[in-house]
C-alpha cells in the first residue's frame, strides 16, 4: 500500500540523517507551513492497536481555519519505551511537516498543538520506531492515515462580494442536511428540502396544511441555507401501483395533486417571506431522474407537470418550477435531460417549466477513470459529444430553442471511486483520492462555466451501496451510513472548499477561446463588475488510464493566459486547487502558467480583456 511505503521511506530517511529526537516535533528541511509544538503527554487514553492518531474537533468535520491552533493527539500502546515517527502529507503525497517524540510503554496520549498557514488536505502517518504499527482502518477510511483539513482564507485575494439577492449563490450540497458545520466548511448555500406528497400526505389526501412554521428547525437556525423544494414521490394511496413510487407514474388523483401543489406554494411563500427576505424566487424540482423508471404515458408526464406548475403558480408568484433532472445533461434520448426536453417539450412541457434542472453525470460508474473531458480528444464525434463540456453546450442550445434564457440548476453531480474499488483496510489509495478530487472539482467548474446558475455537490459522507461518492470518510461505519457525523475529510472536500470560495459570488463569462487541445479554462467575474477569476487545468488521456492504473500526479503543461492588454505588465494572484495564494508577474498582457490535472485559479482585473476572450454560454444571462 502506498501509505505504508511512504511511511517506510520517511522513517529510513529520518534515521539516516539523525532526525529522531527525544520529545520534539521536528519539521523537515526548510521552513514548514505547518508548525507543531512539543507534545503534552498523559497516561491513558483509548488505545486502538499499537498507535492511533486524531485531530481533535468539536464539530465532527476535522477541518480547521487557516492559521488557527488545532490539536493532534497520538495514542500509543507500546510494549516498551519507544519513539513515534510522524508526518503530514498533502493531497499529492508531498510531506508538509514531520517529526518524532519519545513515548513510554503502555497506553499514553501525546497531544501536539499545531497551526498551519498552508491550506488543504492533510494525511497524518505515524509509527513506532522499534515496535512498528500503523494507524488503524476506521470506517471507510483506510489504515495508515488520519486525515484533516485546513480551509483557505481568501479574503485578501478576492475581497468582499456583495449579493443583490441571496439566490445569486452558486453551490449546493446533498448529504449534509442538518450538518451546518460541514456545509459552512464546504461553502454551501443550497440544500434540498422535501415537500413530496409522500412526505407531507403519507396516509391520505387533504391532510397537509401549509404553515409558516412548517420548516425544519435547521433552516430556521441557518437562514444562509436556501431550499430547493423537492416534489417527487407518491405514497401508496396516490399511486397507480398501489405502493410508493418515485413519480414514475402520474398521480392517481391529479386534481388533489394540483391542489396539494397549491398548498406547497402557499407554504413556501410564507417561509420565504419570514426566513429569506433577500431571496428572489422559490425553486421547485418536480421529478428526480424519471428516466430511471418512468412507466406512464408521455401525455401523463406532461399532465403531471401541468398540475404541479398550475398549482404552484396559483399561490406562489415567485415560483420557479424545474425539471426533468435526469442523470445526464445531454447526448441521449432517454436518460438525458435534453432528450426529455425534446420528447416532452414537443407535447407542451415547455409551458410548464420555468427553468431546467439536470444532474451532471457524464459516464456513470466509471469515474474518476473517465473524467468529464476524456472524450473531448476522441476522434469519434459521437464520443466527443458525450464529454461534459459538450453536453452542456447541447443542453443550453435545447433550452434556448424551447424557452430562451432559462435558468439551469444542476441539482446533483458526484464522483465515485473507480469500479472495483471498495472500502477496506487498504482502499482507497492515495492516488484514487487524488483523482477523485481532481475530477470532482473539474466537473462542477464545467457545470457553472457551461451555463448552470447552481451546481450541487454529491455527496456528504460515504454511504452504503455506491462506493466512494462521499467527500468525507465515515469513521464509524465500515460501508458508510446515511447521516454520518463522525467525519474525516478526503482531498475532494478541501478542493471543494477552495472552489466555492473562489467561484461563489461570480457571473460566468464562459469558456476561454483559443486554448490548445487538453487545456481547459473558464472565466468568471465577481458580482458588481468585480475581479475576474479564471479556472484552468490540463488533461491528458495518456496520463489518465481509463482501463486502470495510476493517474499521473505530476503531468503538467504550459499555457499563457491573456489577463491584460498587449504591452501591459503587472501581477496577478494565483490560487492553487486547495486555496494557497501566490503572486505571478505578467508581461505584454500575458501570464505564463504551469497547469496540472488539479484546477488553479487566476485573479485579475481587466474584465474587458476577459470578456473578449471568452464565450458566454447560450442563454445564460447571469445570476
Amino acid at each position: 500500500m502506498k501509505y505504508l511505503r511512504l511511511l517506510q521511506i520517511l522513517v529510513a530517511t529520518m534515521l539516516a540523517v539523525g532526525g529522531v529526537g527525544n520529545a520534539l516535533a521536528q519539521s523537515g528541511t526548510g521552513a514548514s507551513a505547518i508548525s507543531c509544538g512539543s507534545p503534552t503527554q498523559t497516561s491513558g487514553g483509548t488505545a486502538n492497536g499499537l498507535i492511533s492518531a486524531d485531530t481533535l474537533t468539536t464539530d465532527g468535520t476535522r477541518i480547521f481555519a487557516n492559521n488557527t491552533a488545532f490539536k493532534v493527539a497520538v495514542t500509543t500502546n507500546a510494549p516498551s519505551a519507544d519513539t513515534v515517527i510522524w508526518s503530514v502529507a498533502d493531497a499529492n503525497g508531498a510531506i508538509k511537516t514531520q517529526g518524532s517524540f519519545a513515548v513510554k510503554s503502555g497506553v499514553q496520549t501525546s497531544t501536539m498543538s499545531c497551526t498551519s498557514t498552508w491550506s488543504g488536505y492533510g494525511a497524518i502517518t505515524a509509527t513506532l520506531q522499534s515496535n512498528g504499527g500503523t494507524l488503524p482502518n476506521m470506517g471507510t477510511r483506510p489504515m495508515g492515515i488520519a486525515t484533516f483539513g485546513v480551509s483557505p482564507n481568501l479574503s485578501s485575494a478576492l475581497g468582499t462580494v456583495t449579493y443583490a439577492h441571496q439566490d445569486q449563490h452558486r453551490f449546493g450540497m446533498q448529504g449534509f442536511n442538518g450538518n451546518i458545520a460541514a456545509l459552512h466548511a464546504l461553502g454551501i448555500s443550497w440544500t434540498i428540502d422535501d415537500r413530496e406528497v409522500s412526505a407531507m400526505e403519507p396516509n391520505g389526501p387533504n391532510t397537509y396544511t401549509p404553515s409558516v412554521s412548517d420548516l425544519d428547525p435547521f433552516y430556521k437556525s441557518n437562514p444562509d441555507q436556501m431550499r430547493i423544494v423537492r416534489l417527487d414521490g407518491l405514497p401508496a394511496w396516490d399511486s397507480k401501483t398501489g405502493q410508493f413510487n418515485d413519480s414514475f407514474y402520474a398521480p392517481s388523483n391529479m386534481a388533489e395533486f394540483q391542489d396539494f401543489m397549491g398548498r406547497v406554494g402557499t407554504d413556501t411563500s410564507l417561509i420565504r417571506a419570514a426566513n429569506y427576505p433577500n431571496q428572489q424566487n422559490n425553486y421547485y424540482q418536480v421529478t428526480w431522474e424519471p428516466s430511471n423508471g418512468w412507466a406512464d404515458s408521455a401525455a401523463n408526464f406532461v399532465a403531471m407537470y401541468k398540475a404541479a406548475y398550475q398549482g404552484l403558480h396559483s399561490t406562489d408568484p415567485n415560483a420557479i418550477v424545474m425539471g426533468p433532472a435526469n442523470p445526464f445533461p445531454a447526448n441521449c434520448t432517454t436518460a438525458c435531460s435534453t432528450g426529455y426536453l425534446q420528447t416532452y417539450g414537443a407535447l407542451g412541457l415547455w409551458n410548464y417549466i420555468d427553468a431546467v434542472a439536470t444532474h451532471g453525470y457524464w459516464n456513470a460508474g466509471t469515474y474518476p477513470a473517465h473524467p468529464p473531458e476524456l472524450q473531448d480528444s476522441d476522434p469519434d464525434p459521437a464520443n466527443q459529444a458525450n464529454a461534459l463540456d459538450n453536453q452542456l453546450i447541447q443542453l443550453r442550445a435545447m433550452m434556448q430553442a424551447g424557452k430562451p434564457n432559462m435558468k439551469l440548476f444542476a441539482t446533483e453531480a458526484g464522483t465515485s471511486y473507480d469500479p472495483g474499488v471498495n472500502y477496506g483496510p487498504t482502499s482507497p489509495s492515495q492516488n484514487q483520492l487524488f483523482a477523485q478530487a481532481a475530477v470532482g472539482v473539474r466537473s462542477h467548474i464545467i457545470m457553472i462555466g457551461g451555463g448552470a446558475q447552481v451546481s450541487t455537490l454529491f455527496y456528504g459522507a460515504d454511504y452504503p451501496g455506491e462506493t466512494g461518492y462521499g467527500t468525507f470518510f465515515d469513521l464509524n461505519d465500515a460501508q458508510g451510513a446515511y447521516g454520518a457525523s463522525n467525519l474525516s475529510p478526503k482531498p475532494e472536500a478541501l478542493a471543494f472548499a477552495a472552489m466555492t470560495q473562489v467561484l461563489d459570488g461570480t457571473n460566468t463569462l464562459g469558456r476561454v477561446t483559443g486554448t490548445p487541445a487538453g487545456t481547459f479554462a473558464y472565466a468568471f467575474q465577481q458580482l458588481g463588475n468585480g475581479k475576474v477569476v479564471t479556472a484552468l487545468w490540463t488533461h491528458s488521456n495518456a496520463q489518465w488510464p481509463a482501463s486502470g492504473g495510476l493517474y499521473s500526479q505530476t503531468y503538467s503543461s504550459s499555457y499563457s493566459l491573456q489577463v491584460d492588454t498587449a504591452g501591459a505588465s503587472g501581477n496577478v494572484t494565483e490560487i492553487d486547487g486547495y486555496g494557497n495564494v501566490s503572486t505571478l508577474p505578467y508581461t505584454n498582457g500575458q501570464v505564463t502558467l504551469t497547469l496540472t490535472e488539479v484546477p488553479q485559479y487566476i485573479v485579475s482585473n481587466n474584465a474587458t480583456v476577459a470578456k473578449a476572450n471568452a464565450t458566454v454560454p447560450v442563454g445564460y444571462t447571469g445570476q
